[in-house]
């Protein structure tokens, strides 16, 4: 029995000397499990002050703390680590578990919280208090849950590289800045994004290393590009020569703490693992004071990337083909929150058409009939099997409107986005007046005798404008094809037309405060060409109008688009979501401009293109000799939020 019992503690004792509660193999750190404190500075080449004799004692304040269920929201304190339910924490940013652990949060509590989170366990010295003992099963089960959804992160979130581009290295070589996670809300954590910034720390695979099994090593973020960040490993200091890029959201990233918990070896990279003898003393030191990711942030990922719309969902969809009606199509597949529809009636499935689910492009069906929009009839009489209709409430809702008093009527006269042109804004005129604010809008000059080319915009559209907003914005306004009195005037326009110009008032003046800047990075949708997602870049801002270029192709191919545009992404979404990216085009394809779906798109564009016209200056002056109108100051491409003082006012 005695030598059984030398066994199991001669056992024991090898393994704590193996691997210590901070994660670490043995001989990258001379601290053992029991030591309560630092090494002194002569261990290590770099002065680390001790740490506090003791770690704090958790107090019994009468707060109820319940088993992490996965529906309450979780939270860590960050003075001694515990984890309870968020709304039972104290003060406004639930940041800590008590009155006591705030009041506490001194500098080197901030050492002993940072080095309990990093040994994945509750402060060591034992409670006085009978609730220590549930404390620790519920750190249990917390620990277990966790783990839990770090392997359903795994197999949902798992990072798809685009093959050929890299955004990593675009970013860097050309010393680009990305537009940041906050400007896309229709994204996935594009609502909970939180703090996350240059210096965040996190857990991340150590590949400067020659262990055969996989180890983690904490790392610092350098710069961030929408989801992508460059990483620095703890150690390296000033020297990039080992930074890496990686996407914050992919699997691989977790925060500080997440090794200890999870039983995976904190290991230093090989390159540096000799700079010091007591890394353990040296991490402290690093990361008191800094932040890491949330605990929970991998759930909210997965969270995130929950999308409502299913495979065999019917719905309503603009009619590509003939853009004044809608016909019912199939929802096939689902990345991302892009929907690849199939018009119903297509017998083989090639008839498609790709939007994001929150497009103002797609309805619930009945929407059509609901509003007076034109719709086309599906021959097909019966569902087929296992198709359903998509739950109304699923869709994108648009602003109420009240058209009892002075509203649009038809034949007034405004400035609009091109549907099929999308560089292009337009002189406009309302076509028909639908029910719940919707308006079927005909381009002037390039209209089909039956209609068929009307395009249905809501009142509250970003994509339609009160006559004179490209005068004002210093927007090149594309005439109607074939006017021959040019330079085009409005007041001249509007006489010989007979016509009146839609009420300024009437229209969305909104301009949400977006984040976006001049010469951002991002991926767009291609939106002549829906199914494709490209590397693109902001090059104007009028208040919430977007210019998006896609880079590598000419001007030409530009869009206008709204600053909270669902087919906007920051920069790695594709990957996180498996989308595939189309990079820059290279110079042999700018110049042969062989590509089909480019060659249509130009042919078009130059269909609806109007003529050159004189520069802003020179129209703004004659436009004041004008006694009819009064144009307010707009605002410059540099100025990315503001004021709607932009459009043209009419005099009493």
């Amino acid at each position: 029995m005695e030598n059984t019992k030398d066994l199991t503690e001669h056992s024991s004792r090898s393994e704590r000397k193996r691997r210590d509660s901070f994660g670490m193999f043995d001989g990258y750190d001379s601290c053992s499990e029991d030591t309560s404190s630092s090494s002194s500075s002569d261990e290590s080449e770099e002065e680390v002050a001790p740490l506090p004799s003791s770690l704090p004692i958790i107090k019994n304040n009468g707060q109820v703390y319940t088993y992490p269920d996965g529906k309450s929201g979780m939270a860590t304190c960050e003075m001694c680590g515990m984890v309870g339910v968020r709304d039972a924490f104290y003060s406004k940013t639930k940041r800590f578990c008590s009155v006591s652990c705030s009041r506490s949060y001194s500098s080197n509590s901030k050492k002993a919280s940072i080095l309990a989170r990093l040994q994945g366990k509750p402060p060591t010295k034992k409670a006085k208090v009978l609730q220590k003992q549930p404390l620790v099963a519920k750190l249990a089960a917390y620990a277990q849950y966790q783990a839990t959804l770090q392997n359903q992160v795994k197999t949902k979130t798992a990072a798809v590289p685009v093959e050929g581009f890299s955004w990593g290295n675009y970013i860097t070589s050309n010393n680009l800045t990305a537009a940041p996670v906050t400007c896309f809300k229709h994204a996935p954590m594009g609502t909970c994004w939180g703090d996350i910034s240059e210096g965040v720390r996190v857990e991340v695979p150590n590949t400067d290393c020659s262990l055969p099994t996989k180890v983690f090593w904490i790392a610092g973020i350098v710069k961030l590009a929408g989801y992508n960040a460059l990483l620095r490993y703890e150690g390296f200091e000033n020297d990039s020569s080992v930074d890496f890029w990686c996407n914050v959201c992919g699997s691989d990233i977790h925060p500080v703490g997440w090794c200890a918990t999870s039983g995976k070896p904190l290991v230093p990279p090989r390159t540096i693992q000799h700079k010091y003898t007591n890394w353990k003393a040296f991490l402290v030191k690093r990361l008191t004071g800094a932040k890491t990711l949330p605990p929970d942030f991998s759930q909210k990922v997965s969270e995130s990337m929950q999308y409502p719309f299913k495979p065999s969902m019917r719905v309503e969809v603009v009619d590509k083909t003939h853009l004044c009606r809608t016909r019912v199509a199939v929802v096939d597949s689902v990345i991302g929150g892009r929907l690849r529809l199939v018009y119903e009636e297509s017998e083989d499935k090639n008839d498609d058409f790709w939007c994001h689910m929150y497009s103002p492009l797609i309805h619930h069906i009945g929407w059509s009939r609901s509003i007076g929009h034109r719709f086309k009839r599906s021959d097909i009489t019966k569902k087929q099997d296992g198709h359903y209709d998509a739950p109304p409430h699923l869709f994108a809702r648009v602003k109420e409107v009240d058209p009892s008093g002075e509203w649009f009527k038809e034949g007034m006269k405004l400035e609009a986005i091109d549907p099929l042109n999308l560089s292009a804004i337009c002189v406009a005129t309302i076509r028909k007046v639908l029910a719940d604010g919707y308006l079927m809008i005909g381009i002037d000059g390039s209209e089909a005798a039956d209609g068929s080319d009307w395009f249905c915009y809501h009142a509250t559209s970003p994509s339609i404008f009160p006559v004179g907003f490209c005068e004002i914005n210093a927007i090149e306004l594309t005439p109607p094809r074939g006017y021959a009195k040019l330079p085009f005037k409005w007041f001249d326009y509007l006489r010989e037309t007979d016509s009146i110009a839609a009420p300024v008032k009437l229209f969305n003046k909104e301009v949400p405060n977006h984040g976006f800047h001049i010469r951002m990075k991002l991926e767009a949708v291609d939106l002549m060409e829906p199914r494709l997602v490209c590397v693109a870049t902001v090059t104007r801002i009028i208040h919430r109008l977007l210019r998006i270029h896609f880079d590598g192709w000419e001007e030409e191919y530009d869009q206008w688009v709204d600053c909270e545009s669902p087919d906007l992404y920051p920069v790695g979404w594709c990957q996180l979501t498996g989308y595939q990216l189309q990079p820059p085009a290279p110079q042999t394809a700018r110049d042969s401009q062989s590509s089909s779906s480019k060659q249509k798109k130009k042919a078009k564009s130059q269909q609806y293109k109007g003529h050159k016209k004189m520069t802003s200056l020179q129209l703004k002056e004659e436009l004041l000799d004008g006694e009819e109108y009064n144009f307010l100051q707009g605002a410059s491409d540099q100025e990315s939020n503001g004021s709607a003082s932009y459009y043209i006012k009419q005099e009493p």
